[in-house]
């Protein structure tokens, strides 16, 4: 009866789900824009990071496309509580990983974190339920509060990418590790919902490597 009257709709369409669909209907499945670098490119990424901070791999599952399916998608888990979204990708992502020889070796799994005030605002992290399943996929811990964001800055990822650019995406935002002992030698796996410039990463694995000889590999759900 409850789904007759609140039917399960897809993230990407919005068209109700049929049979055992979950989250997404079959065509927005089968039109997603894979990136999955990890499977033949991680430089791709890599290369984003040259000379900032050394990156061991990094891999993105979807490409972003504008007034695409992943922008909705985004739109839907970032802003509309649709964290169903997170997981589907974080189970999805987490067990391509498992067989890939760069992604074998990870410790721990820590999400880049979101502003205590706008937290409270939105009322989670949208890259959580992400993290988790990946880190539930690899048998290895989730460390939500690895790190705490100690600047505010407005959201612009979909922005247009000159604007972001000029911006700084990030740039001037600042992290702090929670338990540096914690992560001591680690290999690390920071993941983030979307990465457009590289900046917001860069600061985060930034703070992860200072004085803790850990090594950090990356992963998001999409890539601009």
């Amino acid at each position: 009866m409850l789904n007759l009257l609140f039917p399960k709709v897809c993230g990407g369409c919005s068209d109700i789900l049929k049979g055992t669909e979950q989250v997404l209907c079959t065509a927005c499945r089968h039109n997603l824009p894979l990136a999955c670098f990890h499977r033949n490119d991680g430089e791709t990424m890599r290369k984003m990071f040259f000379g900032k901070v050394k990156i061991e791999d990094a891999t993105a599952l979807l490409k972003f496309q504008k007034r695409g399916v992943t922008q909705e998608l985004m739109h839907n888990l970032k802003y509309r509580g649709q964290e169903d979204i997170g997981a589907l990708f974080g189970a999805w992502l987490g067990e391509e990983l498992i067989i890939s020889n760069s992604f074998k070796d990870i410790d721990l799994v820590i999400p880049v974190p979101l502003h205590p005030n706008r937290l409270r605002k939105r009322g989670y992290n949208q890259v959580t339920k992400f993290g988790s399943q990946i880190a539930k996929a690899l048998q290895v811990p989730f460390y939500e509060d690895g790190l705490t964001k100690l600047t505010k800055t407005k959201s612009q990822v979909f922005k247009k990418r000159l604007n972001r650019f000029s911006s700084g995406n990030g740039a001037t935002d600042t992290y702090q590790l929670t338990n540096p002992q914690m992560i001591k030698n680690k290999h690390i796996l920071l993941v983030d919902d979307i990465i457009t410039t590289g900046a917001t990463l860069e600061n985060c694995a930034t703070t992860l490597l200072e004085d803790t000889q850990a090594k950090v590999s990356l992963a998001t759900i999409a890539i601009a």
